[in-house]
């Protein structure tokens, strides 16, 4: 197939510059949302840590280790810090994570994210 140029524009590979030159922001862009779905993930998981914690917490005639040990077998992320605190009749569980920005190229732009969740519920008399 032979074209003629007749003065005008020569438009070819226009759309190939095109694609090449905003590509890598597209992968940037969708790089940056399987991040941020990580994170909601984790954060969904921290907030079912701390629910089942002070669950076990309020039933529990030892709230403290009960506790800790039900946040720990809700979820597989590691290392989990849970704190329980008992008094006045209600337990409070607060489960913190570090979730490190790990995923390739956005990582490294982004700085590491601390996910809490916070549950309070009345406690059981034993």
């Amino acid at each position: 197939m032979n074209r003629e140029w007749h003065g005008g524009t020569a438009d070819r590979g226009q759309a190939t510059v095109e694609l090449a030159l905003a590509l890598p922001m597209v992968c940037l862009l969708l790089l940056a949302m399987v991040q941020v779905a990580v994170i909601g993930r984790d954060q969904l998981a921290v907030q079912l840590a701390a629910r089942e914690a002070a669950r076990a917490a309020a039933v529990s005639a030892q709230p403290v280790g009960a506790g800790i040990a039900a946040a720990h077998r809700a979820v597989a992320l590691r290392p989990l810090d849970v704190l329980i605190s008992e008094g006045d009749g209600i337990v409070t569980a607060i489960v913190r994570f570090t979730d490190h920005t790990d995923v390739a190229l956005i990582g490294a732009l982004l700085p590491d994210v601390v996910l809490s969740a916070t549950v309070t519920m009345a406690a059981e008399p034993p």
